[in-house]
């Protein structure tokens, strides 16, 4: 199971995520869908970890990926 819960990251006054809060539930097939720019890598990397966001806080398991990674 993936979560994000207010997922936010900011790059200097403008929101490149905005807020963003799902799940994706284990078995599922999930797809970010979107356009060019529309921050489909930055919720991926906020999520494992590659970069952190302003607000909020994205789980892999209900545990932050970037602390069980080696």
């Amino acid at each position: 199971m993936i979560e994000a819960n207010a997922l936010t990251k900011r790059c200097s006054r403008k929101a490149a995520v905005d807020d963003l809060t799902f799940l994706m539930r284990a078995g599922m097939v999930t797809g970010l869908l979107g356009p060019n720019g529309a921050a489909k890598t930055a919720t991926m990397r906020m999520i494992l970890g590659l970069d952190f966001p302003t607000r909020g806080m994205a789980t892999v398991g209900r545990r932050r990926y970037d602390r069980d990674a080696s």
